[in-house]
């Protein structure tokens, strides 16, 4: 076997697994509602929305090498803008949905510009301070968002032939809208911007050395990372039909975080794993005690220390050791 056909087989052997369980995955989402009672098929929406939320995060955080504790602020723009929309603007799914997004992108580019001048700690630190201005702007601004009450009645209009006031109906367009967004994301993370976005993350220092703008790659990744946290935000606003300035708060913005370390942020699909099994964790801990937060922080310890590749990670090193030594 030669050396080209050699590499060849071990990138076959590499993306296989995340090929076959991404269709296996897909299918069974599809399928999903047939089977689901409403408490679950809201659930499954709502994760969903968090798979999304995770993966945008992780394009800074996993791919980047940037770890940003204030993510939930364009989350949060995106959800608060599209509901603002609806009810003081015009019910319109479409409209809203754009302005959610456009404003959400816009302040990931205006906050990333100052942060992606700083690394590690310092960059981290910063995010945090934006993301929490963000929170009190939402919490404190009454005649626009509601202050501490919040929005309330936002709407779930018909889109087209679509009633998106049926929960079916919205879990099934917010498959598609999350479909389309992964495939995006595993393009551009594919891409030669892709493999800098990477570069950056092993060594930045080095990239700057070989005349590469990093600073320019970093913020294009910080606001492509708001851009589809954005997205996430609008799916929950009608999702939720009610919003709260607590989805802009720190602990927000820790929980992509959380979903990232326990799915795998070196794998595409982790993050969405990890978002999976920390809302069922959360659901079901929450269930029994109202400590539930102790509890699961504890889990998510004991993954980090005995997983550090995160669940997916594991598998797919073990998936991926089981095809080397396959003649």
């Amino acid at each position: 076997m030669t050396k080209t056909e050699s590499s060849g087989r071990l990138f076959s052997l590499a993306w296989r697994p995340q090929i076959y369980g991404s269709v296996i995955v897909i299918l069974g989402l599809a399928l999903a509602p047939l089977f689901l009672t409403e408490f679950l098929k809201v659930f499954a929406t709502e994760m969903l929305i968090m798979a999304l939320f995770a993966l945008a995060f992780n394009l800074l955080f996993g791919y980047t090498g940037l770890l940003s504790f204030g993510h939930a602020a364009y989350f949060s723009i995106g959800a608060y803008t599209c509901g603002l929309t609806m009810l003081k603007v015009s019910p319109s799914i479409p409209l809203a949905f754009i302005a959610g997004i456009l404003l959400a992108t816009f302040t990931a580019w205006i906050i990333g510009y100052f942060c992606v001048r700083l690394d590690e700690i310092y960059f981290a630190m910063l995010t945090l301070a934006f993301g929490m201005m963000i929170h009190t702007i939402l919490w404190k601004w009454d005649s626009m968002t509601g202050g501490a009450d919040g929005l309330v009645g936002i709407p779930r209009p018909h889109l087209w032939l679509f009633d998106l006031s049926n929960i079916t109906t919205y879990y099934y367009f917010t498959l598609i809208i999350v479909c389309i967004c992964v495939v995006i994301l595993w393009v551009i993370v594919n891409s030669p911007f892709g493999l800098i976005l990477k570069s950056i993350r092993e060594n930045h220092e080095r990239v700057e050395f070989v005349g590469i703008n990093m600073r320019r790659y970093r913020l294009l990744s910080f606001v492509m990372s708001g851009l589809f946290c954005g997205v996430a935000g609008v799916l929950f606003a009608p999702f939720e039909m009610s919003l709260a300035p607590d989805i802009a708060f720190w602990t927000k913005s820790a929980e992509p975080v959380f979903m990232s370390l326990l799915g795998g942020m070196s794998i595409f699909l982790g993050p969405a794993v990890g978002a999976a099994i920390y809302m069922y964790l959360k659901e079901i801990i929450s269930g029994y005690t109202e400590l539930w937060m102790i509890y699961l922080g504890a889990v998510l310890i004991g993954f980090v220390i005995f997983l550090p590749g995160g669940i997916v990670g594991f598998v797919h090193r073990k998936l991926y050791a089981v095809g080397k030594e396959t003649p």
